[in-house]
């Protein structure tokens, strides 16, 4: 029998456990052609979430799951379950019953079919407001037309992917990640199905405007120089202007003897050009900050315990 790892990254989701147990379960019953296993990765969770997963592993035998020594990030979390899965295909799906089980079904029939890589794409964003829809619309706009990659939008890491596909992505050890553009980067045969995103199951969504803001600058610097050519084009800009509004000056004041102006215009010219300047030192040290954490090569995170579904073991 073919094996399917559902992924399950989770961090303070105890409220919301017991509902996403209780569909797998169907799912896996509905489905028994397929040997299924359940991997969860405990993120440093504050409740109780890890005393709940342990529960279901002491009675049934399809739970694994990984407990990481703190909260390292959804990121680095799914990078610790991609490690750990023993399945053929993976599926990764977040704890909050936002994107549904039941359409795991489809994308093994596509898996089945030869693709490496289906991702659902979402049709509506129920329970995120107008800005935040707006904004991330804004966002792949701008990011598709920085990178060279295709970068799917409106779509999460809601997805199956294929054994190799898997393997591909643990050999990218970067530490600061951005997972949705390495689904794309590492190719592959890929599939499109779409479905209406879900509210919250239960409990309260752990990003805020802040997180997001922190995790665009992460996809931007990954996957594109274009951030510092810009800076690069409006250091060009500016000063070509500045030199013709000197040149004018000059020739202003020797041919009809008008005096240059005076201090509020001094003050705007230099406030403007030291906002450039300080945007562009700003954009070169996210770049600086990303080579200082890579070449550090400190281990991405480290386990408090794993736990295997069935008698597969792996250890880190």
């Amino acid at each position: 029998m073919k094996k399917i790892s559902i992924l399950i990254p989770a961090y303070n989701e105890q409220e919301v456990l017991e509902h996403l147990y209780q569909r797998l379960g169907t799912l896996a019953n509905d489905n028994k052609k397929y040997q299924f296993e359940f991997l969860f990765v405990n993120d440093g969770s504050r409740d109780k979430t890890i005393g709940i997963i342990k529960e279901y592993a002491e009675s049934d035998d399809r739970v694994a799951y990984v407990d990481l020594s703190r909260n390292f990030g959804k990121e680095i979390a799914m990078l610790a379950g991609l490690d750990h899965v023993t399945g053929d295909a993976t599926v990764i799906i977040d704890a909050d019953l936002q994107d549904p089980p039941e359409l795991i079904p489809e994308m093994i029939k596509y898996w089945e079919q030869g693709y490496d890589d289906v991702y659902a794409k979402r049709n509506n964003r129920q329970g995120e407001s107008w800005l935040k829809k707006a904004s991330s619309k804004l966002y792949y706009r701008i990011l598709q037309k920085a990178t060279h990659i295709t970068i799917q939008q409106d779509t999460g890491d809601f997805r199956l992917l294929d054994r190799r596909a898997v393997d591909a992505l643990t050999q990218i050890r970067e530490s600061q990640r951005y997972t949705k553009g390495m689904f794309s980067w590492i190719g592959y045969k890929k599939k499109e199905i779409t479905y209406d995103r879900d509210p919250r199951a239960a409990g309260e969504t752990k990003w805020n405007y802040g997180k997001l803001i922190n995790f665009a600058i992460d996809g931007l610097t990954s996957f594109t120089t274009a951030p510092l050519r810009v800076s690069s084009l409006l250091g060009i800009i500016v000063s070509g202007i500045a030199f013709i509004f000197i040149v004018l000056l000059v020739i202003r004041t020797i041919l009809f003897g008008d005096p240059v102006g005076g201090y509020p215009s001094l003050m705007a010219v230099v406030l403007f050009l030291g906002g450039l300047q300080l945007l562009s030192l700003g954009i070169i040290g996210e770049y600086i900050g990303r080579i200082f954490n890579e070449t550090k090569n400190r281990p991405l995170y480290f386990i408090e315990e794993y736990h295997g579904a069935r008698t597969d073991k792996k250890t880190r």
